[in-house]
């Protein structure tokens, strides 16, 4: 057996092993889990007065890595850091060089995706690190400690210990938080429309002629605003007797292009749209694709490239490789004479790539007994998406027709496809476009032609209030105000979940009565930390720290000096809130108040710590199980909220939601 000289150091131990196949004997390849230092857990860890200057420990439960680390590379000539390609994968390998490994020579190699190719080039051409990658980091971590440090215990002042604050989920909390007191204030109002059912005039009854609908939209050359039942059976009653006439026909040719490969916003909103995962189970799914998975090669690789990304970049060999695939298995009419190219975003790294797969013949169909059904439904999403990006767009021929009955203007609209293009492969809007075809089939028609009038159908509708957030939306909205960035969109949302600041209910994000005494408070004492455009101007202060063109240090002094204006303002006058009930302690005669914990809200004695009653809260909802007559009170875990009999252990009935029961 060759002897083992090198040493290779990644973060997760499925991609120690696929890349340790690809390298072969002379490489030992290990994994961190992560990181293995970090601010400590239960100090500041900064030294404001000295420039910020974090002092990091070794994370307790990683000392059995550091000594396998240790002992592993002791005896090793050459040492790589082949951890992800972004701030977090540098800062990680930097510590893992800088605290453990000072007098070993160590080289830092950068991939996108875990194939033998790419894995290969990389370890040939090594780099040194990346100084201002792992600043940019250092000062995101330092900002997230100091808001989390200070901000935590003034909400167990004012609410309960135990809370915490983050800088960027307590803005993404505000989001939530504000789209659902839209909601509570909407006041629908009523309108109606009128559609008429018309068909060319025939002389045969017989003759097989299609009708279509036509919307009113104009009134003596106004819009047609109909605001209730009686103005909408006077308009039916005037119109019905007049005679419709085609006064105009439009007829254009519209294309609709391609969306670029997939980001790690994107593919999230997508993935929730298409396949009903929410951001965490879309990366975990992603991370399984990117690390590797056995497909019964003679060498594993991944599937696809890095998932933590906002460049839309794809690699030269990558373009050259689909566009030969599009010919031979499409035809040339799908190739587009030149690569499509997608404008970066600001601040995108030209470097990184697009979410896509790394090779294009594994199709998705051939591959998938080697997939669980999550693997197989992402794989093909991401692959389809990647494949239709480089395809010609779709044509259709769009039809217009104005339709005059006097004084009242109709318009009926239908679209019929021309020439498929990529939506061959990648239809997003596949089952709308199908129910517009089904309902907007217009048979030819001439100016100035008379058609019959079949029915006019009025119909009632009320406004709607903005839709609750969901993954897809929250992350949409998150990308589009730049708060955060990819690497963070699925943690700021599991950790308002794990907070329960927010609980996720059929796909939306509903707020807590928790989370709104959260958020109101730090807007009160905190506008800037909670103001929107602030944090994305921080986030793209971080962005310039990593380009080299703002220091790190001026980031943080700019940000802590009003920070701490306020921090001592709040300190001052946040008092506790004691939120009185009518309920009265069965042990002292005192009145009981609402705390929360925890477990969530329960109901504690106003003489605590004199009397430590207390007791939870009951929904009012009794426990099914026959015979118990207990009540059904919130517990919350680690893994939500759920509902269980007050007299457990002695009843163990539980249950996900109360609407089974009540």
């Amino acid at each position: 057996m060759a002897k083992k000289d090198s040493l290779v150091i990644v973060e997760s131990p499925t991609k120690a092993k696929t890349i340790s196949q690809i390298l072969g004997d002379k490489f030992s390849v290990i994994s961190s889990l992560g990181h293995l230092v970090d601010l400590p857990e239960k100090e500041l860890g900064v030294d404001i007065e000295k420039d910020f200057t974090p002092s990091y420990v070794v994370i307790s439960r990683r000392q059995k890595v550091v000594s396998a680390l240790k002992k592993e590379s002791q005896k090793k000539n050459n040492i790589y850091v082949a951890t992800d390609p972004d701030r977090e994968g540098e800062a990680i390998g930097w510590h893992i060089k800088n605290r453990f490994l000072r007098n070993k020579k160590v080289f830092r190699v950068i991939f996108h995706e875990i194939t033998p190719a790419a894995v290969k080039q990389a370890f040939n051409a090594p780099r040194d690190f990346d100084l201002k990658m792992i600043e940019a980091q250092a000062g995101r971590r330092i900002l997230d400690r100091i808001v989390g440090y200070f901000l935590s215990p003034l909400l167990w002042k004012k609410i309960a210990r135990g809370l915490s604050a983050g800088r960027v989920q307590s803005v993404a909390l505000r989001l939530i938080i504000e789209r659902e007191r839209q909601i509570n204030s909407f006041l629908p109002q009523e309108y109606w429309e009128i559609e008429a059912e018309l068909k060319k005039a025939v002389s045969c009854q017989l003759s097989a002629v299609s009708s279509f609908l036509a919307k009113l939209e104009k009134i003596e050359d106004k819009k047609a605003e109909i605001k209730n039942k009686e103005q909408a059976d006077h308009l039916v009653n005037d119109i019905k007797e007049k005679q419709f006439i085609v006064s105009e026909i439009k007829k254009a040719e519209k294309k609709r292009y391609p969306n670029p490969p997939f980001i790690t916003s994107t593919l999230q909103q997508e993935a929730f749209n298409k396949l009903k995962f929410n951001a965490n189970r879309t990366m975990i799914v992603a991370q399984q694709l990117y690390e590797g998975i056995d497909i019964g090669e003679s060498l594993p690789a991944g599937l696809i490239t890095y998932m933590r990304t906002d460049s839309t970049h794809v690699a030269n060999e990558a373009i050259q490789a689909v566009r030969s695939y599009i010919v031979k298995n499409f035809g040339k009419d799908y190739l587009p004479p030149k690569p499509n190219v997608y404008k970066l975003k600001k601040h995108a790294q030209a470097a990184h790539e697009a979410i896509r797969p790394t090779l294009i013949s594994r199709k998705p169909e051939s591959l998938k007994k080697f997939f669980s059904p999550d693997q197989y439904r992402l794989y093909g999403l991401i692959y389809c998406r990647f494949l239709a990006s480089q395809m010609v767009p779709a044509q259709y021929l769009v039809t217009t027709v104005d339709i005059q009955a006097e004084k009242y203007l109709f318009t009926a609209s239908g679209t019929s496809l021309i020439f498929d293009g990529f939506t061959i492969v990648y239809n997003k809007n596949a089952e709308e476009e199908g129910e517009n075809k089904a309902k907007n089939i217009i048979p030819p028609l001439e100016k100035d032609e008379v058609l019959d009038l079949v029915r006019l159908i009025p119909s009632q509708h009320f406004t709607k209030p903005p839709a609750r957030f969901s993954d897809s939306s929250l992350v949409k909205a998150l990308e589009e105000d730049g708060i955060g960035r990819p690497s963070t969109y699925a943690p700021i949302i599991s950790t308002l979940i794990l907070r329960d600041y927010i609980r996720r209910l059929k796909g939306y994000f509903h707020p807590t009565e928790l989370g709104f005494k959260v958020s109101d408070l730090l807007i009160q004492y905190f506008p800037k930390i909670m103001d929107v455009k602030f944090t994305a101007f921080l986030e793209e202060e971080l962005d310039e720290i990593e380009e080299g063109k703002i220091d790190k240090i001026k980031v943080l002094q700019d940000f802590y000096t009003p920070f701490k204006l306020s921090l001592d303002f709040a300190q001052k006058n946040i008092k506790k809130e004691v939120i009185e009930t009518e309920e009265i302690c069965d042990k002292c005669g005192k009145p009981m108040i609402i705390k929360w914990g925890r477990k969530g809200k329960f109901l504690s004695c106003s003489a605590y710590p004199e009397c430590k009653n207390s007791k939870s809260i009951t929904t009012g909802v009794k426990c099914p199980q026959p015979g118990c007559g207990g009540e059904l009170i919130e517990r919350r875990w680690r893994r939500g909220v759920f509902f269980g009999c007050t007299n457990y252990p002695n009843c163990r009935f539980t249950a996900r939601t109360l609407t089974a029961q009540e």
